[in-house]
């Protein structure tokens, strides 16, 4: 199991379950099937960003908080999530197709609508597979590129056979 579908599991959760500790998640992903250490679990819960949360209660749970719509992410936030989850890009005209691991599209995704990138007019996300929609004016060649560059995966051109 990768780091990108371990942490996606982690994130669904901690949506659906009061996650009061790690030892707790450790003994949760092992009902999912998934082997961690508790060294593990912390690295993934800081990298996913959660944090300690009261309940009505008084309890306090971990939590992965929303970022604000309005809110632009950091380049190395950016950098960081393309870099762990993207796992191939192409592109056509002015759109670029990306593939994650299952499951993680959506967080590929989420991460770009708020890059503040200006070259993207926006994101469509599948299980496994995002379409960025670039603007006319950059393409999609150029934006596709840039992608590659903050995953730090080949670009685009260098996985195109002679005949396209």
């Amino acid at each position: 199991m990768t780091k990108a579908h371990r942490q996606h599991v982690i994130a669904g959760l901690l949506e659906r379950h009061a996650v009061t500790s790690q030892a707790q998640l450790v003994e949760l992903l092992a009902a999912e099937g998934v082997s961690a250490t508790q060294a593990t679990v912390s690295r993934d819960l800081e990298e996913l960003g959660a944090i300690k949360v009261r309940v009505p209660g008084g309890e306090t749970v971990y939590a992965i908080p929303e970022m604000p719509v309005d809110r632009i992410a950091p380049t190395d936030h950016l950098r960081r999530v393309l870099g762990d989850w993207v796992a191939d890009i192409d592109w056509s005209a002015n759109l670029v197709v990306v593939r994650t691991p299952p499951g993680s599209a959506h967080v590929v995704a989420s991460a770009l609508d708020r890059a503040g990138m200006d070259e993207v007019v926006g994101t469509v996300a599948g299980d496994d597979t995002l379409l960025v929609v670039a603007r006319e004016s950059v393409g999609g060649a150029t934006l596709a590129g840039r992608l590659a560059e903050l995953s730090g995966i080949d670009p685009p051109e260098a996985n195109r056979g002679a005949s396209r």
